[in-house]
Parts: structure tokens; sequence; C-alpha cells
């Protein structure tokens, strides 16, 4: 069973996470930021993850601290839970739609971040989330998942439905990467040799 626990203790920030990929979708998040612990629920039941986060952060400040660190830790949730990758599919994509919203996410686990990040929204806040802070949050995932990750919205209306979208399709493509291909299950996914 792929599974990892991590701690992460910063002047700003104190997050312990655990993650295991062969899940029941099950979850206890609490971030002190309630539209990010929703969308962290929706990422692990969509993705069929077991999930747990608990973050303190120095909200008092901003959020932009909780934010981004929420998003290393899980990148190295999902870094050290995979481990060397080999048998993994590496690469996935799902398109979703959320009532009138369309959004498309793709993801490569091959050890290269990179990140394009275009969601649409034009709300400064949606629940209690400073909007902005998702590029950073993906941001922090890429760089410690080792993933390159392209999320785009296509349309839509609602900007709550835009980030949900988003996060239901980074599930489902993450789902995919991260699952075993029984015949390749002792290769690397790479013709290099390395990842």
């Amino acid at each position: 069973m792929r599974a990892a626990t991590i701690e992460r203790i910063t002047r700003e920030t104190q997050i312990r996470g655990r993650l295991r990929l062969e899940g029941k979708g099950r979850y206890r998040i609490s971030t002190g930021i309630r539209f990010l612990d929703h969308m962290l629920e929706l990422f692990a039941r969509h993705g069929g993850f077991d999930l747990e986060l608990e973050a303190h952060g120095d909200l008092d400040v901003d959020q932009h601290h909780t934010v981004e660190d929420v998003g290393i830790v899980l990148g190295q949730l999902f870094a050290r839970a995979l481990g060397d990758r080999r048998g993994i599919n590496r690469a996935g994509y799902f398109v979703q739609t959320m009532d009138e919203t369309l959004a498309v996410v793709a993801v490569d686990l091959g050890g290269r971040p990179a990140l394009v990040y275009r969601d649409l929204v034009r709300a400064r806040q949606v629940g209690d989330l400073e909007t902005e802070l998702l590029e950073d949050f993906f941001g922090g995932f890429v760089t410690h998942a080792g993933a390159n990750l392209h999320a785009k919205v296509l349309y839509g209306r609602s900007s709550h439905h835009k980030i949900e979208a988003i996060f239901k399709c980074f599930a489902r493509a993450m789902k995919y990467a991260c699952s075993r291909d029984r015949r390749l299950r002792d290769e690397l996914p790479s013709t290099k040799g390395l990842l």
C-alpha cells in the first residue's frame, strides 16, 4: 500500500499530512480556510485518496503562507507515496463539467515541475478563500511533487464552479496518473531510465 506522512513546521505554518493512494476517498481536513478545506475534500473523494491534513498558519497576517504551504505538503505527500514511480501511468487528464462551467486538467508525474494555471476567476474571494492564492497552491504542489500541471477553465459563470471544476479534474487526473499498469510494474515510465 502506497502511503506517506509528512510534518512541516516553519515560523509561518505547522502542517501535518497523511495520504494513502489506494484509499476510499476518506478525508479529515482542517486548514483554517473553509473553502480550501472543501476543495481538498472534493480532491480526496474524487481521486479515491485517503487524505488527512491539519494546518495552523499565520492567518492573522494573510492566507498566503497557509495556502502555499498546504500545496507544498500535498506535493511532498504524493512524491513520498509514489516512491520511485515504477509502474505508474505517470500522466493523466480529465475534463469536468460543473453546471455551466467546463474545465480541463492534465498532469505528468515525470519529475520536472511546471505549472500553467488559468481559472478565469474574476472574484477576489470565494467563500473565505483569496482566489489569487490558488496559483500559489498549485505552484507549491508541482514543485514538491515533481509534476507538470496544466489547469484551465474553458468557460463558465460562477467562480465557485470554476474552482470546483478544477479540483475535481485535478483529482481524477492524479488518480489515473498515480495508478499502476500491471504490465509495466517493474518499469520506470520513461525512455531515459530515470525520473
